[in-house]
């Protein structure tokens, strides 16, 4: 489904990179479907996957995902994928649902202060350290969305301090990759969200902005995506990279083209 989109970012499932933060960014249009492409991308790579879904129900992610041919229920049974179920656990802390023995929900930060996300960073931690009889390539933690931790009441330097431990944990200890998705607008009056979103673009080595179209609603074009690549820090004469596509999303299928070359033009 996704070729054109893994051709543009110069990507291969035989050798994902590793140690790299992603950034999906959404501006008056849903960007979903780069969070799926992700997903899609890392398992069929055969890395360990860990995915902290705020957004979406697993049955949401898992009829998309077969759309891709990939089975997200075979990919959890093997051990291959962690899910947290955002929605699902906010319903058991609120409603008192009792863990597991030796287990601690996640989002427990919901019913205190709202602003200590240690628990899910241990979640994250432990999901996707290697234990002896894995053989996955590297593991990956991937994040949809984190717009939602703002909602639920967590300050903007508290989702920021646990995006700043997962990439100690899984880039640079194991040699990993994250991916988050954050909504954005340039004409918001949340400057919570703006200052996340900020922050995250500085830290970034790759940025996936999909953005409405000026225009409007069109048919055959649904947006513009901009494809930011980070220069190397150590090489500070080598600028960033920039890229922008339209794009048009079918039922299987994500089509790429330069602006202004859509089938409705030509």
């Amino acid at each position: 489904m996704f070729a054109e989109l893994n051709e543009l970012l110069n990507a291969s499932p035989e050798r994902p990179e590793q140690g790299k933060l992603t950034l999906l960014r959404d501006t008056k249009t849903d960007g979903s479907f780069l969070v799926h492409h992700f997903l899609s991308f890392y398992l069929k790579a055969g890395c360990k996957v860990c995915f902290v879904a705020l957004l979406q129900s697993f049955s949401h992610y898992n009829i998309i995902a077969q759309k891709l041919g990939v089975s997200l229920t075979a990919a959890k049974e093997r051990g291959q994928l962690v899910f947290l179920e955002g929605l699902k656990s906010c319903f058991d802390v609120f409603f008192g649902e009792e863990q597991h023995v030796g287990q601690t929900n996640p989002l427990q930060f919901v019913s205190k202060d709202g602003s200590n996300l240690k628990t899910m960073y241990e979640f994250v931690r432990t999901s996707l350290m290697a234990s002896g009889s894995d053989s996955w390539k590297c593991p990956v933690l991937l994040v949809d969305d984190l717009s939602v931790l703002l909602s639920l009441g967590v300050r903007p330097v508290d989702v920021l301090d646990f995006i700043h431990y997962c990439r100690v944990a899984v880039c640079s200890q194991l040699k990993g990759n994250i991916v988050v998705l954050v909504h954005s607008n340039d004409d918001s009056e949340d400057e919570e969200n703006e200052l996340v979103v900020n922050s995250l673009c500085h830290q970034s080595n790759l940025i996936l902005w999909a953005e409405g179209l000026a225009t409007g609603f069109c048919k055959d074009v649904h947006g513009q995506l901009k494809i930011i690549q980070k220069g190397s820090s150590e090489l500070k004469a080598e600028k960033n990279l920039l890229r922008i596509y339209q794009y048009k999303i079918q039922d299987k299928n994500v089509t790429f083209f330069a602006r202004g070359m859509s089938a409705a033009v030509l």
